[in-house]
């Protein structure tokens, strides 16, 4: 199968503190996975655990402390931004942030157009917008001459993407793109991925903290906790019987459609403790409730289990 993406130990250092009290924060370490061609992979985890610093690095956006990024079979480490122009876009978490208010929406269609030399004329520009926006559910008539304020959250980020398909690239980078939107069309959205993937042939990397659309919309996933990918495979394998007593939190703390339970999550999904970051052996130790003296000691390594790939020293079981 055609790899779109390879993302090999990206690691990214950051310094917090003062000088007589730095600390070293790796906010990716080692971080390895890949994209197939007409794939929908997922990153997932809660806040702080990395997974947008590596969408940044791929996207240009921030620079890898090392590690190699291999789009479309080119390597490297520093100033991957050209690849922006080799059919990868980015769709962002606020559609209302993509948009200058004070600006017509159609304006950066045409802007693209003219840009990356998409037609020859008006009238072959307004024909690709048109098509462009077609394929997320919308027509250039609706579009034309209204601003960014006349359109609802969950119409603006089709835009949004209907703008980066203007390129016509192979990979989206999608990060929380149906966190702010209401939810009564997160799901219009997230079907719209799976039809670009089964229609168009678009891979995309889907950033986020929701397991819900992770499971309904990922072919494969990878989960973060603490710039480390602790889990990883096919989505359904990995979200219905996960291995690692992280993914098992995070799956247990999704709520359920019974109303005469109530949930708690065991997963505190807004702790962005610097503390695990700095803890040799496992990161997950401090929270973790079948923590070995392993655990606190040695880095756990990466072991196969099936299709599945599990950052636990309770893998291989017995």
């Amino acid at each position: 199968m055609q790899k779109i993406l390879e993302v090999e130990r990206l690691t990214k250092e950051y310094a917090i503190g003062g000088v007589l009290s730095r600390q070293r924060i790796l906010a990716n370490d080692a971080v390895t996975f890949h994209v197939n061609a007409a794939e929908v992979f997922v990153l997932a985890g809660e806040s702080g655990c990395g997974k947008t610093t590596a969408a940044k690095i791929v996207l240009g956006f921030e620079e890898p402390t090392s590690g190699v990024v291999v789009h479309n079979g080119k390597r490297g480490v520093k100033n991957v931004r050209p690849w922006i122009d080799e059919g990868v876009q980015a769709i962002f978490q606020d559609p209302f942030a993509t948009f200058n208010p004070l600006r017509k929406v159609d304006r950066y269609f045409f802007e693209t157009a003219r840009n990356y030399r998409l037609a020859s004329s008006r009238r072959d520009a307004v024909a690709r917008i048109d098509a462009k926006l077609l394929a997320v559910g919308l027509s250039y008539d609706e579009v034309a001459g209204r601003y960014p304020s006349e359109f609802s959250g969950g119409q603006l980020q089709r835009i949004s993407i209907a703008r980066a398909l203007m390129t016509d690239p192979v990979l989206l980078i999608a990060d929380e793109p149906v966190s702010m939107v209401d939810a009564s069309l997160r799901m219009s959205i997230v079907n719209l991925f799976r039809k670009l993937r089964d229609e168009i042939g678009v891979s995309v990397v889907y950033i986020t903290h929701d397991l819900a659309t992770a499971y309904y919309v990922g072919d494969r996933i990878a989960i973060m906790f603490r710039g480390s990918i602790v889990e990883m495979g096919p989505a359904e394998e990995v979200l219905t019987r996960p291995r690692h007593p992280y993914t098992r939190l995070l799956r247990e703390s999704i709520p359920e459609a019974d109303p005469g339970r109530k949930w708690q999550s065991t997963v505190r999904l807004s702790d962005a403790d610097h503390e695990e970051f700095m803890r040799s052996g496992c990161k997950f130790a401090g929270r973790c409730p079948v923590v070995m003296d392993v655990c606190h000691r040695v880095v756990p390594r990466d072991v196969e289990d099936g299709p599945v790939t599990v950052k636990c020293h309770r893998f291989p079981p017995g």
